[in-house]
């Protein structure tokens, strides 16, 4: 199929009269980053004032949205949407309430087996192999990726190969691709300078022209043929059915910038412009985390939230230069920004597209992960996923969580009003938080502490106050926070009792001091912990 490179060139209005109605739609993007929502905005507005496009299947990645309506909201309306199959729908709060109502199909899949699948079906094989998810929610021996009652097609599927459990996951024919890019040239050929991420565009462009359908592509202008630099043109111009100049307001790189080039290559800033956290249970977490990185460093990844702060004190540490930072969104090197911004990062080294990334990623090549703790329970298993009507979706937790060497889970022991005190070397319990967050069992599994022990992989929780491993006898604490009490401010805590070691130890009195903790002497060892004999003692 080619296309009249003279017709390419379109209004928003005329690229919308592409998609037909029951169209699969796949949308490029990572949270706010290089998000097309020019064209997403342009398709909700035909909705609303025509009926069509109607009942499509909208497949993405990694969250698309901004909260208030951006990304995959723009689609959240009931006869618009079909079916809507993604890695993360927390930047979608429409879209999540249709899910909760029954109002669309939906599944949740990682983001890195999106990715692979969009490339699988770009390649016309039948779907992707993999054991990324077994254990999990996604396991069709659990839930299989569904994410409600209205969700009934079977998309994942269990095979033995070799003698070992695998996942088939089928593949998903592509009917148009909706992509965002920065230049376009008078043949259609589409490069990317001012993208902080790539996320899937060339494989969303492959699989639909592969499918005989529609590569729309959302530019900031048109520039003449000899122009771009071939090593930054994305997708080839015979496969562009059309291309769509956004107005200067519409061109933006992440929802808070119209262009940052320290996130493309093109400038860096200095490492003396990230802000150090204050010393709060925030901190405490990435202080104890960032002790887990060893004198090596290695190939990190950071999570969205909480692990965050761990690039922070590594900077603060002086020690940033000996880590390489990588984000799932397919960069590696530099500082990962975070919340709308999360999925770009500051001075990069590389940025590739997404299912590469995680090809390295499946592989084992990450040293370690730390990633968010939202629910944990007594078999070490985490949720991240979904929290009674409200699902935030897995992302790309699951990839990384289940090929990492070292897994770092980081999060507050408690939620809803915690306040504590953080000086002199100890932690004080202001007041506790009314919501639990270790419990019996998780509302999801989106981590498998069964399936970690199996496989001998080393993980840890961290929070505040207390610190637990998955040793081979059963998820274990090992470590408690100078200045709380076990029983009172562990224990009673929890909803449930867990194994304690034997040799409890007291967390570093550094993480809770002022300073960089490098400028005192580590201690030899930790402390062994002592149970206070009254009230007193733990003042």
């Amino acid at each position: 199929m080619t296309t009249n490179k003279s017709s390419k060139f379109m209004s928003l209005e005329e690229s919308i009269q592409l998609i037909p109605d029951g169209s699969t739609i796949a949308m490029s993007g990572f949270v706010t980053c290089s998000n097309p929502d020019y064209l997403g905005a342009g398709i909700e507005q035909a909705f609303l004032r025509d009926g069509h496009p109607r009942d499509l299947t909208l497949v993405h990645t990694a969250g698309i949205g901004d909260g208030q309506g951006r990304g995959a909201d723009r689609f959240a309306h009931e006869g618009m949407l079909r079916r809507a199959i993604a890695g993360h729908y927390n930047f979608a709060p429409s879209l999540q309430k249709l899910i909760i109502d029954n109002k669309v199909q939906a599944y949740n899949l990682p983001q890195g087996v999106v990715s692979e699948i969009i490339r699988d079906t770009a390649g016309g094989r039948p779907g992707t192999v993999s054991k990324i998810g077994l254990g999990t929610f996604v396991d069709p021996r659990n839930e299989g990726g569904r994410m409600n009652a209205a969700t009934t097609d079977d998309l994942v599927e269990v095979q033995q190969i070799f003698g070992e459990d695998w996942l088939f996951y089928h593949r998903v024919p592509i009917d148009v691709a909706l992509i965002k890019a920065t230049y376009a040239d008078e043949d259609g050929n589409i490069s990317g300078e001012h993208l902080p991420v790539w996320s899937s565009v060339t494989t969303m462009a492959q699989a639909a022209y592969n499918n005989g359908g529609k590569v729309i592509v959302q530019v900031d202008a048109l520039v003449g043929n000899g122009t771009l630099d071939p090593r930054m043109v994305k997708i080839p111009g015979f496969m562009v059915a059309a291309v769509v100049v956004a107005p200067p307001e519409e061109q933006f790189s992440t929802a808070l910038d119209s262009w940052e080039p320290a996130f493309c290559g093109e400038t860096r800033v200095p490492l003396s412009s990230i802000g150090q956290l204050p010393l709060n249970q925030r901190k405490v977490i990435a202080r104890r985390a960032y002790q887990e990185l060893g004198s090596e460093g290695g190939v990190i990844n950071l999570g969205i939230g909480m692990p965050e702060g761990v690039a922070s004190v590594a900077v603060e540490e002086g020690t940033i230069s000996s880590l390489h930072l990588t984000v799932e969104s397919g960069i590696s090197g530099g500082i990962p920004e975070s919340g709308l911004r999360f999925g770009a990062a500051l001075n990069p080294d590389m940025i590739i597209d997404e299912a590469t990334q995680f090809d390295f990623y499946d592989g084992g090549g990450l040293d370690a992960t730390f990633i968010g703790l939202a629910q944990m329970d007594k078999d070490g298993n985490i949720n991240v996923s979904r929290f009674g009507p409200q699902i935030a979706g897995c992302g790309g937790a699951i990839n990384i969580t289940q090929t990492a060497k070292r897994v770092v889970f980081c999060g507050t022991f408690t939620v809803k009003g915690l306040k504590v005190e953080v000086a002199a070397g100890k932690l004080k319990i202001i007041h506790e938080g009314t919501a639990q967050k270790l419990l019996d069992q998780v509302e999801q599994v989106t981590f498998s502490g069964t399936y970690a022990r199996e496989t001998g992989q080393r993980v840890m929780y961290i929070t505040e106050r207390a610190v637990f491993e998955m040793l081979p006898e059963g998820l274990t604490l090992i470590e408690i926070a100078p200045g709380v009490d076990l029983e009172r401010d562990v224990i009673a805590q929890m909803g449930f009792r867990p194994r304690i070691a034997e040799d409890l130890r007291v967390m570093d009195a550094r993480i809770f001091a002022d300073g960089p903790m490098q400028s005192t002497p580590a201690p030899a060892e930790l402390d062994r912990y002592v149970q206070p004999e009254s009230e007193e003692a733990l003042v």
